[in-house]
């Protein structure tokens, strides 16, 4: 019987994200052979797949679609367990199914749009993939009359919904690259939450060249950086991506439209992920034997 190390074990979890002593079960099983651990693993896994629905699911993809005119975008965020399995063409090709039922659904309403055939097809991927794997949460923007949806996904990971009044769909696409790559907070100035606004204005008030200051010049003071960080964290206000030397504003309306808002979906954002200490859990396995 070939010896297993613990190398072999965390490379087969960190592919699988299976746990540590079935990891080294299957590599028993297989003679130390990753691969055909792997695959002796997927041929079983329909017997355990009820098991993989409490785990946690904080990796996967951003997908999304849009009308050729358009009139309407859909974004969607499905996820597993691992990033290996997230590019995994069987999940690719589950996403892209996903992706179109919510395009043509025109629905945010996840457990409507799963019902069914979707929802056999997602418990048939866990079974045959190994992990748990789920749709998490789906936007539509319907374009009001005379807007347009732009989109874009870098990486599978980040996704962008935007909206603008005129202008052009390459004008959307590329805001939307823009919002991927520099995360605003608002849209506009004006959207900033009055309450994040205050944390701000306590964070200048306690630097320490605010000390002493006269209160009127210290409003003064804290008016300007108010200011520069409501330009650092509003989508219009920004120096554009793509050119700096503009600003996200000044781009569209160069293009002929005015920026009405965005949505972005990052994968994972929000959920809390499961930190596991490899090597405590080996010696803590290595006590209990």
């Amino acid at each position: 019987m070939a010896a297993i190390s613990a190398s072999q074990v965390k490379e087969l979890r960190e592919r699988t994200g299976l746990g540590m002593m079935e990891c080294k079960k299957a590599l028993t099983e297989a003679g130390g052979d990753i691969d055909q651990a792997i695959e002796d693993l997927r041929k079983n896994s329909g017997l355990k797949a009820a098991k993989k629905a409490d785990r946690t699911a904080a990796e996967g993809v951003v997908v999304s679609r849009v009308a050729d005119d358009g009139s309407v975008g859909v974004m969607v965020e499905i996820n597993s367990e691992t990033d290996f399995v997230a590019r995994d063409d069987n999940f690719k090709a589950f996403a892209a199914k996903i992706a179109d039922a919510f395009f043509a659904a025109k629905s945010e309403d996840v457990a409507a749009v799963m019902n069914g055939e979707l929802e056999t097809a997602r418990e048939q991927l866990v079974q045959k993939i190994g992990e748990n794997i789920g749709v998490r949460r789906a936007i539509v923007v319907n374009a009001a009359a005379g807007n347009l949806v732009g989109a874009y996904v870098h990486g599978g990971r980040i996704g962008v919904l935007t909206e603008l009044k005129g202008g052009t769909t390459d004008a959307a696409k590329d805001v939307a690259m823009h919002v991927a790559a520099i995360n605003p907070a608002v849209a506009h100035p004006e959207e900033m939450p009055q309450a994040q606004l205050d944390e701000e204005k306590a964070i200048i008030l306690a630097q320490p060249d605010m000390a002493g200051k006269p209160e009127q010049i210290a409003e003064k003071m804290v008016q300007g950086r108010l200011k520069k960080y409501l330009a650092e964290n509003s989508l219009t206000e920004q120096p554009f991506v793509k050119d700096p030397n503009v600003s996200v504003r000044e781009f569209v309306k160069a293009a002929g439209g005015e920026v009405v808002g965005f949505t972005r979906f990052e994968v994972g954002e929000g959920i809390e992920k499961e930190e596991v200490d490899f090597a405590k859990e080996v010696m803590e396995q290595a006590k209990r034997s």
